[in-house]
């Protein structure tokens, strides 16, 4: 199955924080079904990076637009296909 690189630059630190809860209660629900392979903070917290397992680009890009980070602004999506 295909995997997606969502690779998400920090936009509005000021509000990183205050949508943290619910970006983490995302992805963990998201996890729980199989759609993530990775996912964590870039060490110089510039943004961070999930790693989604997908049938078509399409379906990664509608799970990574649906983060409340990208919902609500606060990161920049990139989204690319990783070939591993």
């Amino acid at each position: 199955m295909p995997h997606f690189a969502a690779i998400l630059h920090m936009e509005r630190p000021e509000l990183n924080q205050e949508y943290r809860p619910l970006h983490l209660e995302y992805l963990n629900r998201l996890e729980q079904q199989g759609k993530i392979f990775a996912k964590g903070p870039f060490a110089d917290g510039s943004g961070g990076m999930v790693i989604y397992i997908a049938d078509t680009a399409e379906e990664a890009r509608e799970l990574a637009e649906g983060d409340p980070y990208v919902v609500k602004g606060v990161r920049r999506l990139e989204l690319h296909e990783w070939k591993i």
